[in-house]
C-alpha cells in the first residue's frame, strides 16, 4: 500500500500538470462553454466541465468486459485500457494506471472538506474523476472514473 504522501509525490513528478479549469487554462481541444453543452449534453457537460459526479452504479461501463480503450468523452484522447481496468466495488469505472503518463493530468482538490488528486484529460482538461492508493498492484493506485466522461471503444485494447 502506497501511503498518502508517497502518491502525492507520485503525481507531482508526473510531466502534466493542469491548472483548475477555473483559471481559464488552455488545452489543445477548446469550445466555449455553449459549445460544450451542444457536444456533450448536460450530464456530460456537468462532469466534464464544471467537475460534477455522476451518482455511483449507473454508468454501462461498469460491466464492460471487452478489450478495448476507454477515450475522454470531449476529445477522444485514448485515457485508460481495458487491461487495466478492475471491479474496485465503488460504483464507478476503476483503473490501475493510465494508458500513458501524459494522457491524464491532475490536480488538488479541496472540496468537501478533504485533500483528494483530481484527473483531467490533459488535451481538453475534462474533468475525469479521482485518483486514490487503495488500488490493486502493481501500482497500489485506484482511478476513480466517471463513466459519462468516457466513452469505450472496442478492439485489442492498449
Amino acid at each position: 500500500m502506497i501511503h498518502r504522501r508517497t502518491l502525492l509525490g507520485l503525481i507531482a513528478a508526473l510531466p502534466v500538470s493542469v491548472p483548475a479549469l477555473a483559471a481559464g487554462s488552455r488545452f489543445a481541444v477548446s469550445f466555449t462553454p455553449d459549445e460544450w453543452r451542444r457536444r456533450l449534453g448536460g450530464d456530460a457537460y456537468a462532469v466534464l466541465r464544471e467537475e460534477a459526479t455522476e451518482r455511483p452504479f449507473t454508468s454501462p461501463l461498469n460491466k464492460e468486459k471487452r478489450a478495448g480503450t476507454f477515450v475522454c468523452r470531449g476529445c477522444a484522447q485514448p485515457l485508460f485500457s481495458s487491461a487495466h481496468k478492475f471491479d474496485s466495488g465503488t460504483g464507478w469505472p476503476s483503473f490501475w494506471q493510465p494508458i500513458t503518463r501524459v494522457a491524464i493530468a491532475t490536480t488538488e482538490d479541496r472540496s468537501l472538506f478533504m485533500l483528494r488528486t483530481e484527473v483531467h484529460c490533459s488535451r481538453c482538461g475534462g474533468h475525469q474523476g479521482h485518483v486514490f492508493d487503495d488500488g490493486p498492484r502493481p501500482t497500489g493506485l485506484r482511478y476513480c472514473i466517471n463513466g459519462l466522461s468516457l466513452s469505450f471503444v472496442p478492439g485489442k485494447g492498449a
